[in-house]
């Protein structure tokens, strides 16, 4: 971690407590992987760390305030799935290619968070404003972008005008959501991860442009 990392107490942590506070974070994403969200107590993160619960309180007012740590990182990660979409071309083949890349993007991206991002949907879920907020961050980035993309389309007359672009754009990030967030359940009703995800291209593509991809 670089940047200058604050205590609770406002003091400005040196190097090694920036290197304590990140090994405190490190250890905590690996225990939200194995355990309960609720289950995760502060001398259980301590320990693994291999430090003490008062230095765990120097950096953190509890367990709550390390996972928002966490989800605030990933979400910055998060904003930059809008690259996956931002002035690309949903016009012939191109389109299919950004259909794809934004699907396997998108889908790596939960595989690769998805420990802290059921933290942050459940939070959400109970009406916590702040996980609600990270959750909202993540969908916008790339939701704004497809949106763009619809309203593109529209402009060149390839998309019909009754066509909400935000209506379309929206949904389809909530279906990549839900899909991205049960991948493990696809696999229980006998999808393999090699056919789910051309199959989800195709219907990001036919939102997106009303048509069947030219491959």
């Amino acid at each position: 971690m670089t940047g200058q990392v604050r205590t609770v107490d406002g003091r400005v942590a040196g190097r090694r407590g920036q290197a304590t506070r990140q090994k405190l974070l490190d250890c905590l994403g690996e225990m939200l992987s194995s355990s309960p969200y609720r289950d995760v107590k502060v001398i259980d993160v301590a320990r693994k760390a291999g430090t003490s619960p008062a230095t765990f309180y120097q950096y953190f007012p509890d367990v709550e305030g390390a996972v928002l740590e966490i989800a605030e990182e990933m979400a910055k990660e998060g904003a930059g799935l809008t690259e996956l979409v931002a002035g690309r071309s949903w016009v012939g083949k191109a389109g299919w290619q950004a259909a794809e890349e934004l699907v396997d993007g998108f889908l790596d991206f939960w595989r690769r968070n998805d420990a802290i991002l059921r933290v942050v949907d459940l939070g959400a879920a109970e009406g916590d404003k702040r996980f609600y907020k990270i959750r909202m961050k993540i969908l916008n980035a790339v939701t704004n972008s497809l949106t763009d993309s619809v309203k593109e389309l529209q402009a060149k007359r390839k998309v019909d005008q009754d066509v909400n672009p935000a209506a379309v754009a929206g949904s389809l990030v909530a279906m990549l959501a839900a899909v991205a967030s049960h991948q493990k359940g696809f696999q229980s009703w006998g999808v393999k991860q090699a056919e789910l995800k051309p199959n989800l291209a195709l219907l990001v593509h036919l939102g997106i442009t009303g048509k069947k991809p030219t491959r």
